[in-house]
């Protein structure tokens, strides 16, 4: 039945979005900024130790509910259902970024400018249109591994409290996992266990945009070729193989300089296409969808395939 728990889940999201208000998302984060306020020391000791305590919180309090939900005879997967629809972001992903898309389209490039921030996290004020485009169809490639194919992955491989451990290290990651002088130490652990938790997914994730990519009006052979070739170019062991994989499929190239909280980086080319136009964005929405789907029936024969093992033994 946890299968049925990840399919509503799913549904939920798809149907929902994220709750409007007490996003539980956001309590956490207002839980990790008060103990990183309590125990901050540029160390990777003291990173390791908030990483380590916070994530395995997580991890609790999932377990916790499924449990409850099962002594209440709800049944774990109706626990399942709520963690995933929490955790899961594919709605609001594709909502922000289309939104973004429509302001290039009217011309309003402010308002583009001001809606940046909360998708992709650079300085969004010497940026073009071409640029958001850009920016947008990167950060529409990462959270799709991020916010939906591991929420699935980890939701079918260990319940809700795999979801919930998974949800914690990625929001810890994008709170202090940055190379600021701040975080430079402190924010390694979180960093390095988003980058962990988050292996499995990049890389199925990649292989189903590869699957996905006619759909999207592109290449399984050229997706495929782009992310063999480029996957490992990008400084994140996992951003890179999505990004990639969404050039490929896309026939667009990626990568660049980009400026983030004042600081100029280069990052690698990933793709040998033209670069994103507004209009981009619209196809990547649409490939993030069907990779959605995809994960979600990839996964629903998982946590079956488990079932079933389980239940041999």
């Amino acid at each position: 039945m946890s299968a049925a728990g990840l399919a509503l889940g799913y549904g939920a999201d798809l149907a929902l979005g994220d709750p409007r208000r007490g996003h539980p998302v956001a309590a956490f984060g207002s839980v990790a900024l008060a103990a990183e306020r309590a125990c901050y020391a540029p160390s990777r000791v003291r990173g390791m130790a908030f990483a380590g305590v916070l994530i395995a919180g997580a991890a609790l309090v999932g377990e916790a509910l499924a449990r409850l939900a099962a002594r209440t005879g709800l049944g774990r997967q109706v626990a399942l259902a709520g963690v995933s629809w929490i955790a899961l972001g594919g709605r609001s992903l594709r909502r922000e970024a289309t939104a973004i898309a429509a302001h290039l389209d009217a011309g309003e490039f402010e308002q583009a400018r001001r809606a940046l921030p909360a998708l992709a996290g650079r300085d969004p004020e010497a940026l073009d249109a071409d640029g958001i485009a850009r920016a947008v169809v990167e950060s529409v490639a990462e959270n799709t591994s991020d916010a939906v194919v591991g929420v699935l992955l980890w939701g079918a491989l260990a319940g809700p409290a795999g979801v919930a451990a998974h949800r914690a290290a990625n929001t810890l990651d994008a709170m202090v996992g940055h190379r600021s002088e701040r975080y430079a130490r402190f924010g390694w652990a979180p960093a390095r266990l988003d980058d962990l938790l988050g292996w499995p997914a990049a890389r199925a994730g990649a292989g189903l945009t590869v699957l996905c990519a006619p759909l999207a009006g592109g290449s399984r052979a050229r997706a495929w070729q782009t992310l063999r070739r480029d996957g490992g170019a990008h400084p994140s062991p996992n951003a890179g193989r999505m990004e990639a994989a969404f050039a490929g499929a896309l026939g667009l190239r990626l990568g660049g300089p980009l400026v983030y909280a004042g600081r100029t980086e280069l990052r690698p080319q990933l793709g040998d296409g033209r670069r994103p136009a507004p209009a981009d964005i619209h196809r990547a929405t649409r490939l993030s969808g069907a990779v959605g789907v995809a994960a979600l029936a990839a996964s629903v024969v998982l946590r079956a395939s488990l079932n079933h093992v389980r239940s041999a033994r």
